[in-house]
């Protein structure tokens, strides 16, 4: 018998909601900041038929004060006016109990868990006491810090309040590093929710690891090549004018192109066994981490530059240079490298930190 935190019981996606070939494909604003700008935006995503399900930040956790928050209870009757106009179910954000219970008096379909709210079990098992013997379906995003146990946990705790209608969702793990993507995806951690917990649908929340649309198509395809169950993506009529998160929101007609080439290049993925497609997935997380690594390097190359000119010092200093090879060989023989190719990379590596300081020192001589 199937104890209660297993996942077995849970209800399959496809019996509550209408996917867009297998897949759950939610989309809509990060936040609602004006009845308006949800109506236009809600309207020209259900034409596009491929939107299983509405979300909208009613209620937006902001990291710093002063900053919008969204519309609050003022918009909830703008959902239902939506939802009885286009025939999509909707989604919003409940950070706390009272956010809960109105969505339920509103008829808010589902409602989902934040990654600030996940990092506390506290606010999460509040929550879960809010919604207890209701049955409202419950998304739960990862926490804000990489770690297992707690996002299962949140799960848990939703589970035993009585809800068989549970999604995970994947939107990557905040960091103070300079990166290419706002967050970090660490791939192998929703894979390891999906191996204890194979019931459990897994989709992707590309515009938050991305934080850029440019990356959201590339992210997108990876997930759905991990055999993610679905996508939620942010999406704005006008997203240059949008109040929170302008950089990660496309327009519902790049949504629509999105899914379409998804649609296109996800065959390509499904005969690729899945053992390979993980190894590929982690040596992209590692060239990732590679290119922020070295961002990160010449940033601090630059600035020793900056120092060296302050104490009358020569850029090029041979000294420096021998010492940096002989120790960085000595390194890479101790983790298994080849010492030619070590050899080339630091070679190529000085030279670029040399003209990143050459080229600072050139622009201060002639500004």
């Amino acid at each position: 018998m199937a104890s209660a935190t297993s996942g077995d019981h849970l209800v399959p996606l496809a019996d509550w909601l209408t996917l867009y070939q297998g897949l759950l494909l939610v989309a809509g604003p990060c936040s609602v900041e004006s009845r308006q700008q949800l109506l236009v935006t809600a309207r020209q995503l259900a034409a596009t038929g491929k939107v299983s399900l509405l979300r909208a930040g009613v209620w937006k956790p902001r990291s710093r004060p002063g900053q919008f928050e969204g519309r609050g209870t003022e918009a909830l009757p703008w959902l239902q006016e939506i939802k009885k106009e286009t025939g999509l179910p909707v989604a919003v954000e409940a950070a706390r109990p009272s956010h809960a219970e109105l969505c339920l008096q509103h008829g808010v379909d589902v409602i989902w868990l934040g990654a600030r709210t996940t990092v506390n079990p506290f606010m999460v098992q509040e929550i879960a006491n809010a919604i207890k013997g209701t049955g409202l379906p419950v998304m739960i995003k990862n926490p804000v810090c990489p770690d297992l146990r707690l996002w299962m946990g949140a799960i848990e705790r939703i589970m035993l309040a009585g809800s068989q209608k549970i999604v995970a969702i994947h939107r990557g793990f905040q960091t103070h590093e300079k990166k290419i993507y706002r967050n970090i995806p660490l791939w192998d951690i929703p894979m390891a929710l999906k191996n204890k917990m194979p019931q459990l649908p897994v989709i992707c929340d590309p515009s938050h690891i991305a934080g850029d649309v440019q990356w959201i198509r590339e992210l997108a395809e990876k997930s759905l090549a991990m055999k993610m169950n679905g996508l939620m993506i942010e999406t704005h009529y006008r997203p240059e004018e949008a109040l929170t998160d302008p950089l990660q929101q496309m327009t519902p007609a790049a949504y629509h192109d999105l899914v379409n080439r998804l649609s296109d290049n996800v065959a390509t993925h499904a005969d690729t066994p899945d053992r390979l497609e993980n190894l590929r997935n982690q040596i992209d997380d590692c060239d990732c981490h590679l290119l922020e690594l070295l961002a990160c390097r010449l940033s601090l190359s630059k600035q020793a530059g900056k120092v060296k000119k302050q104490q009358g010092a020569e850029i090029l200093q041979p000294r420096r240079k021998h010492d940096l090879f002989h120790d960085r060989q000595a390194k890479a023989k101790a983790l298994g490298l080849c010492p030619t190719f070590v050899n080339d990379f630091m070679t190529l590596l000085h030279e670029e930190s040399v003209s990143v300081q050459s080229e600072d020192a050139a622009k201060d001589k002639n500004p």
